[in-house]
């Protein structure tokens, strides 16, 4: 599957040089077992980048686990990523694993990890230098091979300069850059991914000969585009 084809597979529409170039470099990463992390704003597309990046890989018949990094508790995100053993806290009733484990072989893909805790990430970076871990309230130390790749819409060298950051971790995670241009960056797209939604939606709605007006497609590209 080359660069072209990763873009057609997992509909990924537009012909601007920013977001061939991501998609280029997510092409030539893909074959190795490199961390890769996907820089761009919410709803640029870092997560099927990062899904293009495991299906291009050897990796690619072995599990793709997604871990939403904002939308648990620490101690919840840690179960979540380790496991746990039976009694480790109130609520533990039988062993459980975790994401690492249900990913080994494959690859993990962190969405926002500028959000995960200072305690977690020195976790996270024991599991990328060591390739392995404990389950919470275990002393089994358990090994995995799993490729990362990890996402942010903020710029974790800023993150890094305020403390909020462990440096060595994203050093380790940041191997391989990727940016994704906001909508707003590509605006020559816009006409094709009008085009695009608006024959899909219509065929949906059993009205498939819509089309754009030029005062339509005009406003559709004067639009600031929050939010992609």
């Amino acid at each position: 599957m080359n660069a072209l084809q990763i873009k057609q597979r997992f509909g990924i529409i537009g012909n601007n040089a920013l977001l061939n170039r991501a998609i280029e470099i997510a092409y030539q990463v893909a074959p190795t077992d490199i961390s890769v992390l996907v820089h761009g704003e919410s709803g640029t597309g870092k997560e099927l980048v990062a899904r293009a990046i495991h299906v291009n890989s050897s990796r690619s018949d072995r599990p793709f686990i997604t871990v939403n990094s904002g939308s648990l508790p620490p101690d919840l995100l840690e179960s979540n990523l380790f496991g746990h053993v039976k009694g480790a806290f109130t609520g533990a009733v039988s062993l459980k694993k975790g994401l690492f484990e249900l990913a080994d072989q494959g690859s993990i893909f962190f969405d926002e990890i500028g959000i995960i805790p200072l305690e977690t990430q020195a976790k996270l970076l024991r599991v990328i230098q060591e390739r392995e871990f404990m389950r919470l309230g275990g002393v089994d130390t358990i090994k995995v091979d799993v490729r990362i790749v990890a996402a942010t819409n903020v710029d974790l060298k800023q993150l890094v300069e305020k403390g909020e950051f462990r440096e060595d971790l994203y050093y380790r995670l940041n191997v391989i850059a990727i940016d994704l241009p906001a909508l707003r960056e590509r605006r020559e797209d816009i006409p094709i991914l009008a085009q695009h939604f608006l024959v899909k939606y219509g065929e949906e709605n059993q009205k498939p000969a819509l089309d754009l007006t030029p005062e339509a497609l005009h406003l559709l590209e004067e639009y600031n585009w929050p939010g992609n």
